[in-house]
């Protein structure tokens, strides 16, 4: 395993200065955001799809630095009920896996979207539960009619370019939990798997350990997020871990995303990297911060010094037993 980052937290850096921090501080592979909601601020995949230049131009500023690329983003709703964002992250996908084959990347990374509930949806709707009967129409409606066609056509533009796409299970999508994964994949194809974030399933109540067993499994564990969720006790208590409060309200919220190690220690996250390990996974950790309580290069460089240690153990233990 490698140590890595998800580049969109530089985004205000030029991109060979955001290479130098990143190699500077040690890492190994990098995860590049190529629009739709991360943005694109240091890859334009039309612009390096168009020019041979300036593609083998952006390829050995990654190499020059000795940096990996571990995967292509771009997180999107291409099931959108708006036709015009569907379009724009359909077709940013589409560029974005294209990209990835001209790199010689495996794995792009990326939301499985949510429709609305009809046709006339102007808005995505997210069925969490099964009464009144409505939702389950809803959800059924959407599975058949909007989920399923789509991603079995796109699992076959993804074999036709030798990529494969990974799903950040993530609430307000209609994959955002193990279950909602596997049945994406097995409706759909093979292609599919998961990119893997524990700090969306913290605070549904998941236990990211079995999760991940099962996912491996499944054959379908592709990518993997750094990044972590506190859990307040006492808001959780008086309201439940359905939250809508912004997540600048710290104070509030039922839950908040953390640095790796903030929201829970060591002792878990080298439960998870060791099943990680066990597993067979030999991919990036790639750190992902949205810590409303640290600035970037805080939480950054927390995240790096914590798992560099949780890693150094990892591979001592493995020498150990080899």
């Amino acid at each position: 395993m490698k140590l890595g980052v998800f580049a969109v937290l530089f985004s205000q850096k030029p991109f060979h200065e955001a290479l130098d921090y990143i190699a500077a501080s040690g890492l190994e592979a990098i995860e590049i955001g190529c629009g739709a909601y991360p943005g694109s601020a240091h890859c334009n995949p039309a612009e390096l799809l168009a020019d041979e230049g300036k593609l083998q131009a952006f390829k050995r500023a990654i190499d020059d630095h000795q940096l990996e690329i571990s995967a292509l983003s771009c997180h999107g709703n291409p099931l959108h009920p708006n036709e015009t964002i569907a379009r724009e992250h359909h077709e940013t996908f589409r560029q974005t896996v294209l990209l990835a084959e001209k790199l010689g990347v495996k794995t792009v990374n990326t939301f499985s979207g949510c429709p609305g509930e009809s046709e006339h949806s102007q808005n995505p709707v997210w069925v969490t539960c099964p009464w009144p009967e409505d939702f389950l129409a809803v959800l059924d409606w959407q599975w058949k009619e909007k989920v399923i066609p789509y991603w079995k056509e796109q699992d076959q533009f993804l074999k036709a370019h030798n990529v494969r796409v990974a799903i950040e299970a993530h609430p307000g999508f209609v994959v955002y939990n193990t279950e909602t994964l596997l049945r994406l994949r097995s409706e759909c194809g093979d292609s599919i798997g998961i990119n893997f974030d524990p700090s969306h399933l913290f605070w549904q109540g998941m236990d990211p350990i079995v999760g991940i067993k099962e996912l491996a499994k499944a054959g379908a564990l592709y990518h993997f997020h750094a990044k972590d969720t506190y859990i307040d006790p006492q808001n959780t208590a008086v309201n439940g871990v359905l939250d809508t409060k912004s997540y600048r309200d710290e104070l509030h919220r039922s839950w908040i995303f953390r640095s790796v190690g903030y929201g829970h220690g060591a002792e878990t996250w080298n439960q998870i990297i060791s099943t990680l390990q066990m597993v067979g996974y030999d991919g990036a950790i790639s750190i992902e911060h949205e810590d409303s309580l640290m600035s970037v290069e805080e939480g950054f460089q927390k995240a790096v010094a914590f798992l560099k240690n949780v890693l150094i153990k990892e591979r001592i233990q493995e020498i150990w037993w080899a």
